[in-house]
């Protein structure tokens, strides 16, 4: 057994500064949309059947962003690297990862059947060139690691990772790479409630998201003194707009994305306000089936060449079907565009 690490202690200052960081800014009134958009890629299946793929990441090449990838998890013993057009470029074997986040290139999936269960993050660096994944460590966590998401803050430049747990706990660690030598420390401990898994950590607001599968979507403050004051941002049955589990957070531009699995759609809101702005399916198109079930979601509105002229979301597919490949389960890419411009 592992000492347990001691959370750290915020002052009654940063709990009021991370209360009015949470505060939602007001917005005009607009109608919700709710509409359908298909996909017009869709990756190689996993290799394991059953319940297996679960979370992507996009990395946007820095130099050619028409030769990015996306990492995908394949939880019952793979993590899975993409091409654009949907094709496996590597499969590393072992790692168990359930949901798998980036930063710049560093890589990080969150294990919870590492260390004997105890749960670990595997951390890789992501080469330009090749678009493949070198291990570089392995950091057992306190929590259970199931969930995670990452964040790099634009105040201090240190990157951090958020492993969380279905016991409702989330653990935040800062992370320092380098060359290929990897140093982490815990900085953050806290117990959120019931089962959480989705995250998204915004560099732009300073904000974490974190679902909590059967309630809603809490937001927290990102830095690791923000202690933990929260404000909800929407809320599952009758009183909110999501159908648990509430799964996958990301955002893209000026729009914030949840994936609501019980209802087979995705809740979108304004990335500022938290104002929400409708909801949409990914249907069945000629290139691709649709999305159903889903997990982990990711976006990015930069240009990924001429496929995706003005960015991406990808999507997990619990159900992979015709048309398209079928088969084991797998991730289908939208041009972020055919959502953006319904939501207007």
């Amino acid at each position: 057994m592992r000492a347990a690490r001691s959370a750290v202690r915020t002052t009654a200052v940063a709990a009021v500064a991370a209360a009015a960081l949470l505060t939602q800014a007001a917005s005009p009134a607009r109608a919700a949309v709710d509409f359908d958009v298909t996909a017009t890629v869709e990756t190689t299946p996993v290799s394991h059947s059953g319940d297996a793929a679960d979370d992507p990441a996009i990395w946007v090449n820095p130099t050619d962003p028409a030769r990015s990838a996306v990492i995908g998890t394949d939880k019952k013993g793979a993590l899975e690297v993409y091409d654009l057009a949907g094709a496996r470029l590597q499969r590393i074997s072992g790692d168990h990862g359930n949901n798998v986040d980036l930063r710049g290139d560093i890589v990080v999936s969150a294990d919870d059947e590492a260390e004997d269960g105890d749960g670990a993050l595997h951390v890789y660096r992501i080469d330009p060139a090749t678009r493949l994944l070198t291990h570089l460590a392995d950091i057992p966590t306190e929590v259970t690691a199931h969930g995670l998401c990452m964040y790099q803050s634009p105040t201090t430049g240190k990157l951090y990772a958020y492993p969380n747990s279905t016991s409702g706990r989330l653990e935040q660690w800062e992370i320092t790479v380098s060359g290929d030598t990897v140093s982490a420390t815990s900085v953050r401990l806290f117990d959120a409630g019931t089962a959480v898994e989705g995250c998204y950590a915004d560099e732009r607001t300073g904000k974490l998201y974190l679902g909590e599968e059967d309630v809603g979507v809490w937001v927290y403050g990102a830095e690791p003194t923000a202690g933990t004051a929260r404000a909800r941002l929407d809320s599952t049955g009758s009183s909110g707009h999501l159908t648990a589990d509430v799964e996958g957070i990301t955002a893209a531009g000026d729009r914030l994305f949840v994936s609501s699995q019980g209802s087979d759609d995705y809740t979108a809101y304004d990335r500022g306000s938290g104002a929400y702005l409708g909801r949409f399916s990914v249907a069945d198109g000629t290139a691709a089936d649709d999305c159903e079930d889903t997990d982990g979601i990711d976006a990015t509105a930069s240009a990924l060449g001429t496929a995706f002229p003005q960015g991406l979301f990808v999507c997990q597919d619990g159900s992979n079907s015709a048309p398209g490949t079928s088969g084991n389960q797998n991730f289908k890419f939208v041009p972020l565009q055919r959502i953006t411009a319904a939501l207007g």
